[in-house]
């Protein structure tokens, strides 16, 4: 039996914990500029917002504000006092942040490692260290200790963990020190940072400069417990990338493309390479670059009407217009008249002829006798209409406020209606045989780079396949499907409306944030809507507010974009691997993604050798990024995107990856370049300039470099598919007799899942797992104290199990691998 099915079943996954937070506070400005004209105007979109640096104490304080309908950035990044990052706001929208308890930073205040060696910290009045115990014994774990140059700068990144972390008082600190090379002592010493998320102790961690590279480094407590540890090299002495060749052609895309032209050019692929390159169309549309025409009358008090068309804008709403009209007479009832387009609201008067309608009368009015023009009339959000409207100046003309072109968008109009998504599907061999890749980029719609990075990997594909060597085995060897844009309609919005739109545009919203100035805050974040570790199931970071940035949807794959993902990957089995594409964080990240807040309840980690393989990938993929101007994405960005990020509840990855057994990867292309110049990090943006600086921020450069990582992806996909050989495995120390009490652990040629018995059972499927330490950390030590037989056997990423045991039926040969640990009896 050379391969077994993969499969990772989610079991038991925590019930609902809690409740998460509701609020109906504002996400957008008020409409500005006078209700009572026919005017079109726009009320101000790019001009009413603007990025601020913040500061949140932790992931709880995350979901409070995001579910309070904030505008979070993705550029948001752990640190010892909690999470920073950005947050588009209005000034209004400031003051709200900071009365909820969330710093706003100056733009240089920001989190930043200290360079300078500061003494560390102490470990006793003596300053005397204790000796290195046992490994079961330890307090002090070195995770890894990573050594990577960028830029002609070299840079020593550090994660180490105490068993004692979560004590608060006194918190423990960690002194970290490193040699300077073989043979030196250790010195340098600094105080590393400590990270706590939701309450919960991660890790001690440290990342800063050195001119030498260390071989070694010691981690010490404040208790006393101390660890030592090899450094390893990151994305160093990187094989060179595709494009080194130089006859390779690269840099086919010129600027940043919107769906219909990153559409119109998957067809023409298509079209082009019929022999390599198909479309598949998607079975569900979207919702479309549409919405229905609106209008917002008298203004925020209690006597404000918003309306909205039973039509869409562009079919026949934008030509509505509504009138309140006054009537000289006295004690009149409250009358509505239809004339074609036109809606006149004749309000009701008193005894003494004045206007006697409430807000609530005229907008029950409005949707009961408008002769089916207006869908939704009601009060402003929250009011209870209370009231008496006032008479408009003349007729208040509905739109859509689709009629108006940002400056500095594209030229063309955007069809409205339903969009269907093409998928390019490029391989020689399509007939699901080969490894499938699917690569899905703009679920979040500002998010451009990620779409000319996918659309530039296609074009090398097809343009090298008959001309390079290493192209055509990825061609011949893999099922690549490529959705350019999976959220067209909002990638339209932020093309020509509004820059900044995140989610879809579909309006889940109820009246309460139904009216216009709301817009830009609808729709739903495809990627918090999946089933998988949702927040509809009580884990953090998906909203149940329609106006917050990361809104779940009203139910789980209620979008069309996310069921089409669904449909793909149901379809295609042969899908193994996946890469959600997103800006502009900077890194690269697989499961867990989501946890319960309380108690920090992650989704099942995968197992260890997942987890070595997602390593081993990443490290290939970030090697190629790197190849191309240097641009290094840190250990620290790599790895469970709730262990390096936040929980984001319901996204695509962990749906791919439990449900399907995908390996699925999220990548936030961009984030932070080094610059040699200031000595500094410099952060991206999602729209960066296209010519920016070729060796900082350039949305180019980024698309070239990630490029690069999107091909060696495709490389390991390949080799992955051809992989027919057995893992190998071993117990350190093996056989053999010893004195007394010994630590054991397993190794492997490879990234392989271990299955093993100490009951002297035959191992199988069901057998326990070698597990990790604790997350981001190498496998368990066994301390053997009487003597034990383990049994087990390995199995690799492809499923070859290791000397072709077959661990489901039971065989004479019993060829799994056997070692007994023999103690001596005193």
């Amino acid at each position: 039996m050379r391969h077994i099915q993969r499969r990772i079943a989610l079991l038991a996954l925590p019930a609902l914990v809690g409740s998460i937070l509701v609020a109906t506070g504002p996400a957008g400005a008020d409409p500005t500029g006078p209700s009572a004209t026919t005017s079109r105007s726009q009320p101000g979109d790019r001009e009413s917002v603007r990025l601020v640096q913040i500061r949140l104490t932790g992931a709880d304080m995350l979901d409070k504000v995001a579910a309070a309908g904030f505008d979070l950035e993705h550029g948001l990044r752990r640190v010892p006092t909690g999470i920073e990052g950005e947050a588009v706001v209005t000034a209004e929208q400031v003051t709200e942040l900071t009365a909820m308890g969330v710093e706003v930073l100056a733009d240089d205040a920001g989190f930043a490692w200290s360079d300078q060696a500061d003494g560390g910290i102490g470990v006793g009045a003596a300053g005397a260290r204790a000796v290195q115990p046992s490994n079961h014994q330890a307090t002090v774990r070195i995770a890894r200790a990573d050594w990577f140059t960028t830029k002609g700068q070299g840079f020593l990144y550090v994660e180490a963990r105490t068993t004692e972390g979560q004590q608060a008082d006194p918190i423990v600190g960690m002194q970290l020190e490193n040699d300077s090379g073989k043979g030196t002592p250790f010195g340098f010493a600094r105080t590393m940072s400590r990270f706590v998320d939701s309450g919960q102790y991660m890790f001690h961690r440290n990342l800063f400069k050195l001119d030498t590279r260390p071989t070694r480094i010691q981690v010490t407590s404040s208790t006393g417990g101390v660890a030592t540890g090899v450094v390893s090299n990151w994305l160093e002495n990187a094989p060179p990338p595709l494009t080194a060749n130089p006859s390779y052609k690269s840099d086919f895309v010129d600027g940043y493309k919107h769906p219909q032209q990153l559409y119109s050019r998957a067809k023409e692929i298509a079209r082009q390479y019929p022999d390599i390159a198909e479309i598949v169309y998607l079975p569900n549309q979207t919702n479309g670059y549409q919405r229905k025409a609106q209008a917002q009358v008298g203004g925020t008090g209690q006597a404000a009407v918003v309306v909205t068309s039973a039509a869409w804008g562009h079919e026949g709403g934008n030509d509505i217009t509504v009138e309140f009209a006054d009537r000289p007479d006295a004690n009149l009832p409250l009358a509505v008249e239809v004339t074609g387009k036109a809606v006149r609201v004749l309000l009701a008067t008193d005894a003494a002829g004045a206007p006697a309608s409430t807000a609530t009368e005229v907008a029950d009015a409005l949707r009961t006798r408008s002769a089916g023009l207006i869908d939704r009339a009601h009060p402003y959000r929250t009011n209870e209409g209370t009231g008496i409207v006032a008479p408009t100046a003349g007729p208040v003309a509905l739109t859509d406020f689709l009629d108006q072109k940002r400056v500095g968008a594209p030229e063309g109009e955007v069809p409205r209606g339903p969009a269907t998504i093409p998928v390019l599907r490029i391989g020689k061999h399509r007939d699901g045989k080969k490894p499938g890749v699917l690569i899905q980029a703009q679920d979040h719609a500002r998010e451009w780079v990620p779409a000319t990075t996918s659309l530039e990997s296609a074009e090398r594909l097809v343009h090298n396949y008959r001309s390079d060597r290493e192209t055509k085995k990825i061609v011949e060897n893999t099922d690549i499907f490529f959705i350019l844009s999976n959220n067209p309609d909002g990638a339209n919005y932020s093309f020509y409306n509004f820059a900044s739109q995140r989610k879809n545009m579909t309006n889940h919203c109820p009246d309460a944030s139904a009216d216009p100035a709301q817009r830009n805050s609808w729709g739903v974040d495809l990627n918090r809507n999946y089933r998988v570790g949702s927040g509809h199931d009580g884990y953090a970071g998906g909203s149940t507010n329609c106006v917050s940035g990361t809104y779940q949807g009203p139910e789980e794959l209620s979008e069309p974009e996310s069921k089409n993902i669904i449909w793909l990957v149901e379809k295609y089995s042969n899908i193994k691997f996946m890469m959600s594409v997103h800006s502009n964080g900077g890194q690269l990240f697989w499961q867990p993604g989501a946890y319960i807040a309380d108690g920090r309840i992650t989704t099942p980690r995968p197992p260890l050798g997942d987890e070595a393989f997602y390593w081993q990938s990443a490290a290939r993929i970030l090697s190629q990024v790197k190849a191309h101007r240097e641009t290094v994405v840190t250990p620290e960005n790599v790895g469970g995107s709730s262990d390096v990020l936040y929980s984001s509840a319901g996204n695509v990855r962990e749906e791919l990856y439990y449900t399907y057994g995908i390996y699925a990867f999220g990548w936030e292309v961009g984030g932070s370049v080094y610059n040699p110049g200031t000595g500094d990090w410099q952060g991206g943006s999602f729209q960066p300039e296209w010519t920016g600086n070729p060796e900082l921020v350039s949305g180019h450069a980024e698309t070239m470099e990630y490029a690069n990582g999107i091909m060696e992806m495709f490389r390991v996909a390949a080799d992955w598919g051809r992989d027919k050989k057995d893992p190998t495995s071993r117990l350190i120390p093996g056989d053999g007799k010893y004195r007394g009490p010994v630590d054991v652990r397993f190794e492997t040629s490879e990234p392989a899942t271990i299955y093993y018995t100490t009951d002297g059972s035959r191992p199988t499927l069901e057998s326990p797992r070698y597990a990790a330490t604790e997350f981001r950390e190498p496998g368990q030590v066994f301390h053997v104290t009487e003597t034990t037989t383990f049994r087990w056997f390995s199995v690799d990423s492809a499923g070859n199990i290791e000397k072709n045991y077959d661990p489901t039926k039971k065989d004479k040969r019993n060829n799994y691998r056997t070692a007994t640990i023999t103690i001596a009896k005193k």
